[in-house]
């Protein structure tokens, strides 16, 4: 039995081949990898949290506790899928701090798109649309500003604890910082030594209406009062970078740096335990052997390819050979295999 869904022989399959919710019929695509569920994204981000694995020898516990006591942040430097991010998610799983608030950078990304998003054309669109049927509510220019303000991670990350809950603090990624404008690593650090934000839109019509409600980036309600938003907890944030830049002394300075080692063979063999059973786990040690001579040989590898590598080779009928050099390709282009970088 041949493990390929997709044949590439233009014929299609029979109109029953996916079976519906009410048939009781094997599905023909197996169940995903445990780090590629999407079906519920909190167990998800728990899953990452629980899986993530720290070299014993390593330094970084020492250090992501000293950015909790200090009220840093912790800027994590290393190769693409060396566990920066999840770092993360170990840190809200272990320490039970709630839903990570994940900012993705990229070369556009501002400040002010961290704190928050204020849709002045759906605004001015609805009143526009809704301003025909004479309603004194759509038509007042401030009565319903706070449907139109979303705040983003970082503005998310600052809100104060709600009166009654406990006073601990959000867990911030900040996610390749590396890509961001020349400006973005000056701009978060002035928020980040202030430790307070307003939105200009709510603060000039606080006279009028000084509580707003808006919504958050994890889809809750809060109160914003005078427009003005103080950090009563400062968030445990995470900044990840893959050495693409350098950024400014003052920056540096006001971060405790982690740069995340190479993994060695106890910490990789952690690391299939959490995700396969033990039926795996045995047969996973060559491939975690090759991992490591490839590593060894200069090939930029993440770790997320040899846990693709062993889901996919270690269940079905699947040709090892034609496979595997790809699954466990460098990530540095010119480490790829001659007949692929030759085009």
């Amino acid at each position: 039995m041949t493990w390929k869904l997709f044949e590439g022989n233009g014929t299609p399959k029979p109109d029953n081949y996916w079976p519906k919710p009410e048939e009781d019929k094997k599905n023909p695509l197996p169940p995903p990898p445990t780090w590629r569920d999407f079906s519920d994204q909190k167990a998800m981000d728990e899953r990452r949290g629980r899986t993530f694995q720290i070299p014993k020898d390593d330094k970084i516990i020492d250090l992501i506790n000293a950015a909790l006591y200090l009220r840093r942040p912790l800027l994590v430097e290393g190769e693409p899928g060396s566990g920066k991010s999840s770092l993360a998610y170990a840190v809200a799983y272990e320490l039970g701090l709630g839903e990570v608030l994940k900012w993705s950078i990229t070369t556009r990304s501002t400040l002010t798109e961290g704190l928050y998003y204020y849709d002045a054309i759906g605004r001015l669109r609805d009143t526009q649309l809704m301003g025909k049927e004479k309603n004194p509510d759509v038509l007042d220019p401030i009565k319903n500003i706070g449907n139109y303000i979303t705040l983003g991670p970082l503005g998310t990350a600052f809100l104060p604890p709600k009166k009654g809950e406990a006073k601990k603090p959000r867990v911030l990624l900040i996610d390749e910082i590396d890509k961001s404008d020349i400006d973005l690593p000056d701009d978060l650090l002035q928020i980040f030594e202030e430790g307070r934000f307003e939105i200009p839109e709510l603060k000039r019509i606080a006279k009028q209406k000084r509580l707003v409600d808006v919504r958050t980036y994890d889809q809750k309600i809060r109160t914003i009062e005078n427009g003005f938003v103080p950090c009563e907890v400062f968030p445990f944030v995470v900044l990840t970078s893959n050495g693409k830049r350098d950024f400014p002394p003052a920056f540096l300075r006001r971060c405790l740096r982690i740069q995340m080692k190479k993994p060695t063979r106890d910490h990789l063999e952690n690391i299939v335990k959490a995700h396969f059973d033990e039926t795996i786990v045995t047969k996973a040690d060559p491939y975690i052997k090759e991992f490591l001579d490839l590593i060894e040989d200069g090939n930029k590898l993440a770790i997320d390819q040899l846990l693709n590598t062993i889901f996919l080779l270690t269940n079905g009928n699947i040709d090892e050979k034609n496979l595997k050099a790809h699954l466990l390709q460098s990530l540095d282009s010119s480490m790829m295999p001659e007949d692929e970088s030759n085009g």
